[in-house]
C-alpha cells in the first residue's frame, strides 16, 4: 500500500498517525517528489467518482495557474497528466493499494475501507 504525503500537511500527518496506531503496513511517498502514476490516479477516479475530488483546490498551485476558471475546459486526460506531473495538485493524503483507493482523511471513510 502507498500512502501519497507531504510532510507539513496536518492532514497527512494525522492519517499517518491513524495508520500506524491500527498497525496497517504502508509505503509512503513524497508526494511532491514522487506524484502518484496516471494509473494510480485511475484507481482514485475511479474511486471518487469525480475528477476534481483529486485536485488539491486549497493549494498555490491550483490557485497560481488559474485551475478554478480553467477546469471545466480541461479533458480527463488533461487534468490527469497535470496531477501526474504536479503532486502539489493532488488531494491529499492519497492511499493506493489492491481494491483501496482513498482520496484526504476522513476516518469513518478510511475505518470502512479497512473494514475496522
Amino acid at each position: 500500500m502507498k500512502v501519497y504525503a507531504y510532510k507539513g500537511c496536518g492532514t497527512c500527518k494525522k492519517a499517518i498517525k491513524w495508520l500506524r496506531a491500527q498497525e496497517i503496513e504502508f509505503d509512503e511517498m513524497a508526494i511532491r517528489e514522487t506524484p502518484p502514476s496516471l494509473e494510480e490516479l485511475k484507481q482514485a477516479l475511479a474511486a471518487k467518482g469525480q475528477l476534481k475530488a483529486l485536485f488539491n483546490t486549497s493549494g498555490m498551485d491550483y490557485r497560481s495557474m488559474g485551475l478554478k476558471d480553467k477546469f471545466a475546459d480541461l479533458s480527463e486526460s488533461e487534468a490527469l497528466e497535470l496531477l501526474t506531473t504536479n503532486g502539489n495538485l493532488v488531494k491529499r493524503p492519497l492511499v493506493i493499494a489492491e481494491g483501496i483507493a482513498l482520496v484526504g482523511f476522513k476516518q469513518e471513510d478510511w475505518e470502512r475501507a479497512f473494514s475496522l
